[in-house]
C-alpha cells in the first residue's frame, strides 16, 4: 500500500495533460459563446445568457474543483469512498421527490432553489472512486475475483445503480458509467469470462428496456439504421447535423457564421455543438478538437499505467475512460456513426454540472500524476 508520508509533495504534475484540459476548457467557453448567442437572444433577449450561466455554475465551480483536487492527495478519496457512494445514491433517489426537477418527461435534476444539478454527473465521479477503493482494498485477489465474493457483488451494485438511472430515464448515462466501471473492473484483474458475461448481460438488459419502453430510444435506433426514412421528424437532427458538417468543408465558414445553429440544428449548445464546430471551423478545427481529446485520453492512461498505487491506477483509468467515452459518443452520434444520444461533449457543451465534474476529475488525475514513478 502506498504511504502518503513517503512523498507528501510528489514531483511535477503532467503538464501535457494539464495543457490539454486548459485548451479544451478555453475552447469550450469561447465556442459556447458562438453556439449559444442566437439562442440566448431569442429565448432570453440576452446574447450571453448561456455563456454567463456556464461560467457562474460550471467554470467557476470547476476551476475550484480542479485546483482543490490537484492539491488534495488522491489517497484521501479512498477513505471517503463509502460516504460518497451513499450521497450519490441518495441524490439519485431525490430526483423523484419534490426536490426533483422534471423536464421533457425526464427526472434528471435536483433543484435547490438557487441552482440545479444532475446527480448522474456527480455519480460518474463518485462511483469510480468507490469501485477503485473497493477493488484495490482486497489483499486476496483470488477471493476478490471469485464469482461470489467478487463478480456477484460487482454485478449487484452496478445493477442497482443502473436501475436508478434508467428509470429517470437516462439510458446513455447508464452506458457511460457501466462501461467505464467494467473497464476499471477488468483493469483490476477480473477474469475475461466475467467481463464478456457482463457485456452480454448489459446489452441484453438494454435491448429489453428499449423494446419494452418503445419510446424515443427505439426511434433513435430506427433513425440511425435509416436516417433518410423521415428527414423532417425523427431523422431531422442527424440529417441537419451532417449537412452542417459538410458545409464547413476544410477551413469552415468562419467563427460565429454558422447558419445551422439558429435555423436548423436542435440543441446547438448540447449534443449538436460538434456539428456547429465543424461548420464554423471546418475539418481543420474539428480535427484539432478530436486530436486534443486523443492526447488527453492517451496521457490519462499513461498516468494510470505509471502509477505505483492500485487505487490511483484504477481511479485514473476510470476517470479517463468516462471522459474518453463521453467525448466519443456525441462526436460519433452527430457524425452518424452511432445513434443520437443527447450527451454533452466534455468541457465544451453547455452544462454546468458536467463541466464542474469533469474539471474535478481532471484535477484528481493531475494529483495522481505527481506520484507516478
Amino acid at each position: 500500500m502506498y504511504n502518503i508520508s513517503k512523498n507528501k509533495s510528489g514531483h511535477s504534475p503532467d503538464y501535457v495533460f494539464i495543457t490539454a484540459i486548459v485548451l479544451l476548457t478555453i475552447f469550450g467557453i469561447i465556442f459556447l459563446s458562438s453556439a449559444s448567442s442566437d439562442l440566448g437572444k431569442i429565448k432570453f433577449n440576452d446574447t450571453y445568457y448561456y455563456l454567463k450561466h456556464q461560467i457562474y455554475y460550471g467554470l467557476i465551480l470547476g476551476i475550484i474543483g480542479f485546483i482543490f483536487a490537484s492539491f488534495f492527495h488522491y489517497r484521501h478519496w479512498k477513505r471517503m469512498a463509502v460516504p460518497l457512494l451513499i450521497v450519490g445514491v441518495v441524490s439519485l433517489v431525490l430526483v423523484f421527490t419534490p426536490l426533483g426537477l422534471s423536464h421533457a418527461g425526464a427526472n434528471r435534476w435536483i433543484s435547490l432553489g438557487f441552482f440545479s444539478f444532475q446527480p448522474t454527473e456527480l455519480l460518474k465521479f463518485i462511483f469510480i472512486i468507490y469501485l477503485a477503493a473497493w477493488l484495490s482494498s482486497s489483499r486476496d485477489k483470488n477471493r476478490q475475483m471469485s464469482f461470489f465474493s467478487g463478480y456477484l457483488p460487482f454485478l449487484t451494485i452496478c445493477g442497482a445503480i443502473a436501475l436508478l438511472i434508467i428509470i429517470q430515464p437516462s439510458t446513455t448515462a447508464v452506458a457511460i458509467i457501466m462501461l467505464s466501471s467494467l473497464i476499471v473492473y477488468f483493469s483490476s484483474g477480473a477474469r475475461i469470462l466475467y467481463v464478456i458475461s457482463t457485456i452480454v448481460l448489459g446489452i441484453s438488459a438494454l435491448a429489453l428496456v428499449i423494446a419494452a419502453a418503445g419510446d424515443y430510444r427505439l426511434e433513435r435506433i430506427a433513425t440511425f439504421l435509416n436516417p433518410e426514412l423521415d428527414t423532417q421528424v425523427t431523422g431531422y437532427q442527424i440529417n441537419q447535423s451532417l449537412i452542417a458538417i459538410g458545409s464547413g468543408g476544410l477551413p469552415g465558414v468562419g467563427f460565429g457564421k454558422s447558419t445551422a445553429k439558429f435555423k436548423f440544428l436542435p440543441e446547438p449548445i448540447g449534443d449538436s455543438i460538434f456539428a456547429v464546430i465543424a461548420e464554423e471551423l471546418g475539418f481543420i478545427g474539428a480535427g484539432a478538437v478530436m486530436l486534443i481529446f486523443l492526447i488527453l485520453v492517451i496521457k490519462g492512461f499513461l498516468i494510470a499505467k505509471n502509477s505505483r498505487d492500485q487505487f490511483a491506477k484504477l481511479t485514473a483509468i476510470g476517470f479517463i475512460s468516462i471522459i474518453g467515452i463521453q467525448a466519443f459518443i456525441p462526436i460519433g452520434a452527430i457524425s452518424g456513426l452511432i445513434p443520437l444520444t443527447g450527451v454533452p461533449l466534455p468541457f465544451i457543451s453547455y452544462g454546468g454540472t458536467s463541466l464542474a465534474i469533469f474539471l474535478t476529475m481532471a484535477g484528481v488525475i493531475v494529483n495522481i500524476s505527481k506520484y507516478t514513478s
